[in-house]
């Protein structure tokens, strides 16, 4: 899902640029037409909910630490010991649906590398056992007993929200219609660090144009029909609007005419960057009071159908799905759950590690569990909060914009560890 394409709604859109699992991106027209000669049809969608406005509340406040400028992990960043759990606001119901979350992770976190470097999968057996023993104890319990929160750097947090987007559409072609395409057989990915070591890690994308890589075709050029006859239609959209949300969030439901629900997610993207809409709107004075949200923006684009059109083409970025079935999952190719799944970034956070924020705003605040990634979400203390599908999710999602302190919840014994293992090899790790 997000590791794939996901970017957080309303801060992707407008603070910067996510998809997630993996990356995330945008969509076309029917072939051999321009989405420019497409009517946007009346009474293709219902209007959606406002974004929920959020109840105050007031964040624990941040250990005392320096933040390092341009630090690229967790190790890089510092570490610090917060407060013990047993001091924090931990809720129960939160706590709950969190345990039954990291119990989806444990087989992945007891045998994966952790990019962060701040844990061994060894480390995790320990908790993951008695959660998967499934044992009497509650799990505000669990999670004091197992777990020690730490700070990565200066634990200044800022969090977003995604969900899963339902949307109108079509097997078939029809009038007014955008299509949904699927990854194009001339997209070439090449994995730069096969190349040389400097490079691990890094991957471009294009297409073969004589004897050069070219490349691949913008939004632009999509839009105008360069993929015609060069990528499957999965589906047609009745609102290119909300299929360039869909292409934002990374995955999504198409609810057909023809009866039924076509499941799409990330496949790859067209190697562009990514640029969020909605900073460009705000920055342009296009969005006035209480429209940064994706609710607001979206009202926008559908009241300035050719400008709106203009300023999604200014995000190059453009996303190619697959045809999915099961359950939706994250970066760890496990089932995520809503109002208990995260997005962080794994060089900062261990994928399927808990999460627990104390933001300005109560819906977020609580234990999580960072089982996604996204294209946005990047560097320490970047979160990106999973609350489900349906219009309460979108409602939350849009308008979600949270600020605060986050603490990673590392097993405990692991900080020092951890400590002792940069202290051999000359660093000065923090108390």
């Amino acid at each position: 899902m997000r590791t794939k394409a996901t970017l957080a709604i309303a801060g992707a859109l407008i603070t910067t640029a996510c998809v997630g699992p993996g990356g995330r991106s945008v969509p076309p027209p029917p072939p051999g037409r321009s989405i420019d000669a497409v009517p946007r049809p009346s009474g293709t969608s219902i209007p959606p909910r406002p974004a929920r406005q959020p109840v105050a509340s007031t964040p624990l406040s941040a250990v005392p630490a320096i933040a390092i400028p341009g630090a690229t992990s967790a190790a890089q960043a510092g570490l610090t010991r917060a407060a013990d759990l047993s001091t924090l606001p931990v809720d129960a119901a939160k706590a709950a649906s969190a345990l039954e979350a990291f119990r989806i992770s444990c087989p992945s976190l007891v045998r994966r590398t952790d990019t962060s470097g701040l844990t061994i999968a060894t480390d995790w057996q320990p908790a993951c056992a008695d959660a998967l023993r499934g044992g009497a104890q509650d799990a505000v319990s669990f999670f004091r007993r197992w777990f020690e929160a730490v700070q990565v750097a200066d634990g200044r947090a800022f969090a977003t929200g995604y969900y899963i987007p339902e949307i109108k559409g079509s097997r078939q072609p029809r009038r007014g219609y955008v299509p949904i395409y699927g990854r194009p057989t001339d997209l070439i990915e090449v994995d730069l660090g096969a190349f040389s070591p400097t490079w691990a890690g890094k991957k471009i994308r294009g297409r073969v144009q004589g004897q050069a890589l070219q490349p691949y075709f913008d939004r632009t050029a999509i839009e105008e029909g360069a993929l015609n006859g060069r990528a499957r239609v999965l589906g047609y959209a009745a609102d290119a609007v909300e299929l360039f949300f869909l292409q934002v969030q990374g995955s999504g439901f198409i609810r057909l005419d023809e009866g039924g629900v076509l499941r799409i997610g990330y496949d790859t993207q067209n190697g562009r960057d990514y640029t969020g809409i909605g900073a460009l709107m705000k920055s342009r004075g296009l969005l006035g009071p209480g429209q940064s949200t994706m609710q607001g923006i979206v009202a926008w684009l559908h009241a300035h159908p050719e400008e709106g059109r203009a300023i999604m083409r200014e995000n190059r970025s453009y996303v190619f799905f697959r045809e999915l079935s099961g359950a939706p999952q994250g970066a760890l190719g496990l089932p995520v759950s809503g109002g208990a799944t995260l997005a962080a970034d794994p060089k900062f956070v261990p994928l399927g590690a808990p999460v627990f924020l104390s933001m300005d705003r109560g819906d977020a605040n609580g234990i999580w569990i960072a089982q996604d990634t996204g294209g946005a979400i990047k560097g320490s203390n970047r979160f990106d909060t999973f609350w489900g599908a349906g219009e309460e999710a979108r409602a939350i999602a849009g308008g979600m914009s949270a600020r605060g302190t986050a603490f990673v919840l590392l097993p405990r014994g692991s900080y020092e560890r951890w400590r002792a293992g940069q202290a051999s090899v000359g660093s000065t790790p923090r108390p």
